[in-house]
């Protein structure tokens, strides 16, 4: 069974303090140019073979179409055998704004796609095909409603109303309006068209989805990991000048079987939407019971003017939006931005980007202004917790109370610790003796959840995992039942420990 709550809270983000690998993975992985910080860079992803009939005037009509914003086009030959290879390279020289990449051996659409993404550095992404099917002036549209922070996605629809489209073939008609009603109810969306070429992407989010599939088969595979994401998908109607077998059509009609294999390996076999630890794992948490037990702990000391420190996508921030004055802070950018864009409408909420073992940061949060702190899972992740809690006192009005739950006893510590970023696990003494010296006197210190420790020591311990999955999830948020009746056994060691301080 699982222990779960430590890993399953911990915000697993890219803090200060953690290992460079663990850092660098998960900043590498959610985007370390978010999107809206930085300026703003197109990529056009092309991947190509078998197109020099196609190739020159392809390239002609996307240079010559009037972007927004800056473009880069990574175009990707995969092994040509009919001197498209020769003739990318020609066209590559004569602007610098392509970057052409050569793959020794055909491989197929989908790695020629996962090559360009590699090597790209917009913070917005668009497959375009090197054939003439899709029209590149319609990008400006497609991309337009993440320009000004719509979407996330963007798929331009060749069923949706446009203005013209080639009438072809029937049959592939048909099979796309299943595979895209299959989709939809697979992931509870209303695409009109799931097998189209165009889909537009921030750059950070796709950077971050495990792209597995084989040959066409990206695009179903596209369509469900950015809603496991939860990305806002948007869809803009594009006309279509489909070709005729003749005129070099590569799509078969195996390629739809593999469409319903990829779409029962991405939600079946395997959920994993996101390389980020962190952001898997509290997605995946999202929406249990785990939350509401853990406010039940220290309920009767929060106030109204609350500022939560490591707030991650919101998990526990959901319980807190009744208060008069929510801040929520985070130390990525993209939990901010997602906060923001789920709640920032309220008057009451704020979320920004806070380090919290900078200095600078707290010094720009107004002393002395909040009655309640709230860091669940956050300290064991900072290599100078001291100085967090002395910073945590002074943002406290005299009387509030700062809530602190770390994870607890050194003889847990295992590789799910390591690969998530703690630095520690508490004791209780230690716990006590840091916020004393901070300046709080703690009038609440418990263990929290007994259920979890032989869990987290057999997956940790024994069999020396680095990740618990989401099965582990489901299953112990169907126990929480029993993990409150466990709780009330005197003796048993418990996975975490809550501290509550009181300024004084």
């Amino acid at each position: 069974m699982d222990a779960l709550v430590d890993s399953l809270t911990s915000r697993s983000t890219t803090l200060p303090g953690q290992t460079a690998e663990h850092s660098l993975r998960n900043q590498q992985a959610l985007g370390q140019e978010q999107y809206g910080t930085t300026a703003q860079l197109l990529s056009i992803v092309m991947p190509i073979y078998n197109e020099r009939h196609t190739l020159k005037v392809i390239f002609d009509r996307l240079l010559k179409v009037p972007f927004q914003i800056p473009i880069e086009v990574i175009a990707v030959d995969d092994a040509s055998t009919d001197g498209s290879t020769e003739m990318l390279r020609q066209i590559a020289a004569s602007d610098n704004r392509i970057r052409a990449l050569y793959h020794d051996k055909n491989q197929g659409k989908a790695q020629a796609v996962r090559t360009a993404i590699n090597s790209m550095q917009g913070t917005l992404a668009i497959i375009q095909d090197a054939d003439l099917e899709y029209n590149p002036s319609e990008i400006p549209n497609i991309i337009a409603p993440i320009l000004d922070g719509r979407a996330d996605a963007v798929f331009g629809s060749r069923f949706a109303s446009s203005g013209s489209r080639r009438v072809l073939y029937f049959w592939h008609s048909l099979a796309n309006q299943v595979l895209t009603l299959l989709t939809n109810a697979i992931c509870d969306l209303n695409l009109t068209d799931m097998e189209t070429c165009y889909k537009a992407i921030r750059a950070d989010i796709l950077r971050q989805l495990p792209l597995k599939a084989e040959g066409f088969g990206i695009e179903p595979e596209l369509t469900v990991r950015l809603s496991q994401w939860g990305a806002r998908i948007y869809e803009v109607p594009i006309s279509y000048s489909g070709r005729t077998y003749a005129e070099g059509k590569k799509i078969k009609w195996t390629d739809a079987l593999q469409v319903f294999w990829v779409l029962f390996c991405t939600t079946v076999l395997d959920r994993r939407f996101t390389t980020h630890d962190g952001f898997y794992v509290l997605k995946t948490l999202h929406g249990s019971r785990l939350s509401q037990w853990m406010l039940e702990q220290f309920s009767k000391y929060v106030g109204q003017n609350v500022f939560e420190a490591g707030c991650g996508i919101g998990n526990f921030t959901e319980l807190l939006l009744d208060r008069r004055n929510l801040t929520c802070a985070d130390f990525e950018p993209a939990y901010v931005d997602l906060m923001n864009r789920k709640y920032g409408y309220r008057e009451s909420f704020s979320a920004r980007v806070v380090n919290l073992e900078d200095e600078a940061d707290f010094g720009k949060l107004e002393p002395a202004s909040y009655d309640t702190i709230i860091c669940l899972n956050v300290l064991e992740h900072l290599k100078d917790d001291a100085m967090v809690l002395n910073n945590f006192f002074r943002l406290l009005k005299p009387g509030g109370h700062a809530i602190v739950l770390v994870p607890q006893h050194m003889w847990l510590y295992t590789p799910i610790d390591e690969a998530v970023g703690h630095y520690r696990r508490y004791s209780h003494q230690e716990l006590k003796t840091k916020m004393e010296l901070a300046g709080f006197q703690v009038v609440q210190q418990t263990g929290f959840n007994k259920l979890g420790v032989p869990g987290w020591f057999v997956n940790g311990k024994l069999l020396r995992r680095r990740d618990l999955g989401n099965k582990q999830v489901w299953l112990f948020d169907k126990l929480i039942g029993a993990a409150k009746l466990i709780e009330n056994i005197p003796g048993l060691p418990a996975l975490s420990v809550i501290a509550v301080g009181q300024r004084v």
